[in-house]
This record gives structure tokens, sequence and C-alpha cells, in this order.
């Protein structure tokens, strides 16, 4: 039977506090990835939708109450939209798994955990120091260093994570007083859907958050609105690099969160089983469809063949279906798009010369759905295709190493910059290791990624950091104030 979006006013868009009706009669539709089935029909921007959501977002920043509450005022909304989507983890994990492939059971636990994203950037209403008390060098008795938001954000979402990556990006925008356009993407819509009717419930002032449905071509005209401040993207490098140069034309401020091509590199003291069994375990995840996933697998010469046996081992064992089936361990892929991609690199990986060792095709008992098998290539040359273009699917390339040193210098080889591991008994030599890695997040004996800390990268792996404290900066514009003496109006100073 077929699965429908828990969507309530799939075709309008929420523009300033209200469902509005689309400009056109332009639909986008979505499959659902493990059936190849109708899920959801959304209604599709246009110019017009999206200079009224601009015009929303720009007048609750310019006239509305919003940027001129106290912060602590703004983290009872912000609290309140993470608990009411907790209530809806249900449906939030029908809709992620549907459309992105992820399994339903991790599906169903982050998006019953999303109310401690946004409670955290609540609390750092109390705690951040949005002004701080300096002794001016000259002139002047009082220096305040005052830290404002940066104006309207423009939130461009990917479709392989939209509950976190909205919540990564909208929490600390609200906190700091941005009003917002989320600009969902068309194969995922279903959690910029939900957010809307959360922050309806419970009375966001109007123009505050709004959020449409539009394909590149339109997202563009809001990378390019004069009216936009701030854009907030996670994406491709591609389309990141695209976003940067129209951003830099008009001095637009950017946050991007772009690919990967990430490096585990095993030294020559830790067990080749272990190391194996981690890494296929966490390569699954998403269907590999994850910008900061270990795909390049790099191991002493001597070392190689283990490595490859023993990641094939592993990956032949995972069992690929159904996502909503509690008993599969990876789902499919999102879209057939994305499975003629992984494809294609497969196809390229066999031609250029690395060894197929295990994968590379559909699984034989899936007639239906993006379904792929997780795929281990030996003997990569790092300068090949496979090695240096993301494939964002569940394919490992094992890339033999010299030495400890040339270990580094693959790693390091490559345009991208967003995570890496090192696999050591040795914590000093994992210390080592880890900072001659050019990589926004270094993990030990493990893919590992923190957003509580910061997560970004290096290169052109991204600009900027989202979470933790690090992810509120990009949304606050800094002031420099010299006075003659202390405000009473002041406020909280540190």
């Amino acid at each position: 039977m077929s699965v429908q979006a828990p969507i309530k006013h799939p075709d309008c868009f929420f523009i300033d506090g209200k469902w509005t009706k689309p400009s056109s009669t332009a639909k986008i539709n979505v499959l659902n990835s493990g059936t190849e089935e109708p899920f959801a029909s959304v209604a599709e921007a246009q110019e017009a939708d999206i200079n009224r959501a601009v015009a929303a977002a720009r007048n609750a920043f310019d006239h509305g109450p919003w940027p001129r509450m106290t912060h602590s005022e703004r983290a009872v909304y912000i609290r309140a939209i993470g608990v009411e989507l907790d209530k809806r983890a249900e449906e939030s994990a029908l809709i992620w798994t549907a459309e992105s492939g992820l399994l339903h059971s991790v599906a169903k636990a982050r998006s019953g955990a999303l109310s401690g994203t946004y409670g955290y950037y609540a609390d750092l209403a109390e705690t951040y120091p949005f002004q701080e008390r300096h002794k001016p060098g000259a002139g002047g008795n009082v220096g305040l260093l005052v830290r404002e938001p940066v104006g309207v954000v423009g939130a461009i979402i990917p479709w392989n994570g939209p509950p976190g990556l909205i919540a990564y990006k909208c929490a600390p925008a609200l906190l700091a007083g941005c009003t917002i356009i989320v600009k969902a993407s068309p194969e995922a819509p279903g959690a910029a859907y939900m957010i809307a009717e959360v922050c309806e419930k419970i009375g966001l002032p109007p123009g505050v958050l709004n959020i449409l449905t539009a394909d590149r071509q339109v997202s563009e005209l809001l990378v390019r609105h004069p009216d936009v401040d701030k854009i907030t993207f996670t994406g491709s490098t591609a389309a990141g690099r695209r976003i940067a140069s129209i951003c830099g034309d008009r001095i637009a401020r950017c946050t991007l969160e772009l690919g990967g091509k990430s490096a585990a590199v095993i030294l020559d003291d830790y067990d080749i089983e272990t190391a194996a069994k981690t890494i296929a375990s966490r390569a699954t995840f998403l269907t590999g469809q994850v910008c900061s996933s270990l795909t390049r697998i790099v191991v002493p010469q001597k070392r190689h063949d283990a490595m490859v046996d023993a990641l094939s081992a592993s990956f032949s064992k995972v069992k690929v279906g159904n996502p909503f089936d509690a008993a599969t361990e990876m789902g499919p892929l999102a879209m057939s798009r994305q499975r003629d991609r992984v494809e294609g690199y497969i196809e390229k990986g066999k031609a250029e010369g690395a060894t197929l060792a295990t994968g590379g095709g559909r699984p034989a008992h899936l007639n239906r759905g993006y379904f792929i098998e997780p795929t281990v290539f030996g003997n990569v040359d790092n300068h090949s295709t496979i090695a240096r273009e993301e494939i964002f699917g569940p394919v490992l390339s094992v890339i033999p190493a010299a030495d400890e040193t040339n270990a580094v210098q693959i790693a390091n080889d490559t345009a991208y910059g967003l995570n890496a591991s090192v696999f050591t008994n040795d914590i000093d030599r994992a210390y080592a290791t880890a900072r001659q890695l050019r990589s926004g997040t270094v993990g030990h004996n493990s893919f590992r990624t923190d957003f509580s800390i910061a997560f970004g990268g290096f290169k052109q792996s991204g600009i900027g950091r989202e979470g933790g404290k690090e992810g509120l900066l990009p949304f606050l514009e800094t002031k420099t104030l010299i006075l003659d003496e202390m405000p009473a109006s002041a406020g909280r100073v540190v």
C-alpha cells in the first residue's frame, strides 16, 4: 500500500505567518525512494513567490518585533519549536525515510531528539556574550563589542538530512534575531512543511520564518535577491561555488557546508579487522549519502589486501532492503538520478583500473526502489576519479601508502577537507597525525563528527561552521561602540 506524506498544506507556501497560495499551478512530485511510488506533490515556487517570501522576511526584520525582542524572549519560541517537533517524531521519520532512504529506526531516533538542538540555542540566550565590555585604546571611557543579527537569511536545505540541517540553520539564526526564508529541496520538502506547521502552532510572529520549495533556477533568485543579507547553504561543492560567486558579487554573507572526500588513515599498529568493521558499519549510514563519510581508506601497502578483504567481508553481510523493516541495515539511495550517479562512478572505477572487490551492482532481490550494493574498490590510485570526486553513495576506495608520512600526504591530497579519522592505539600518534590533516574534523578510531562543538570544512568543503557556539557566529554582525559612560539600558554585559 502506498504511503503518503503527512503534509497538511502541500498546495501552499508558508509566507508571513500564513498559508499562501502559489503564483502558479506548477507542482513538484516526490517519489518514495524505496518503492518508486508517489509520496508527495507540493507547490513549486516561481519568482513571484520568492519575492513575496523575501518581502515578508524583510518587513519582519525591519519593522517587526522579532529583532527587537530580547534573546531570552526569542528563546521561548525556539524551545517551543523543538518540543513540538519532538511530538511529531513519527511523522518526521516517515517523511525522512521515504524521501531520502534513511533507516526508519534511525530517522525516528534522530527526529525525536530535535528539541536538543533547539534547546541548546535557547540556552545560549542566557550565557552567550552578545555584549562585551572593553577598555577603549583612545578616547571614550567605555568600549562595547556588541553582536547583532545579520538580517534576512536564505536557508537552502539539501535532500539528505533536512530535519537536522534545518535545525542547525534556523535555531541559531532565530536566536540571533534574524528572519528566515527556508528553501526546501524539491526531492525532500516534507521537513520544511513540518516546521512551518509547528511555527504556526506556537504563534511565531509573521514573517520570521517562511518556507517554500523550488528547483535550482528559481532558488538562484533567492541568492541574488538584494534584500537577502545572508545565505546559508548545505549541498554540493559545485552549487556552493556558484552561490559563493553570486554572494561575492554583491558582498552578501554566506555559510557553505559542501562536499567531502574524507580519509580514514590506518596506522600500522591498529587491528585491520576492527578498523574494517567500524568503517563499514558507518559507511552504510543513509546509504553513504553523507558529505563527511569516510570513503578513502588509506592503509600501509603491506596491509592493503587484508583491509580490502576485511571491508569486503563486512560489506557483503549488509542486509539491503526496505528501510521501514527493522532488520534492514541499509536502505535505498534517495532517487533515480542519485543511483545513476553512483553506478556511473562504479563503472568509472573499473574502467580506470581499480579492483572491484565486492558489490558494484543492484541487489538481485530488489526490483523496485533505488537500491545499490555496498561497494569496495582496492588498489585505488589517489589521482583516479573515484578517489578525487564525491560519489555520495556506499562506495569505498582502499588506497595503499608507502609509510605514515605518505599516508598523511595522500589524505591531504584532495580538493576537500571536511572530515577524516586516524586509526591507532597510540593516542599521541593519533593527536600528532590529526594535527597534520587538513580537515574540519578529525576523529579517532571511528567516524566521528560533533555538531555540539562545530562542523564544517577546510578548502572546497566550505566556508564557516555549523553547530555549537561557532554555528551562531555566522548569523551575527559585530559592532563596536565607544561611549563616554556605560548606559543603564545596555542590559547584560560581560
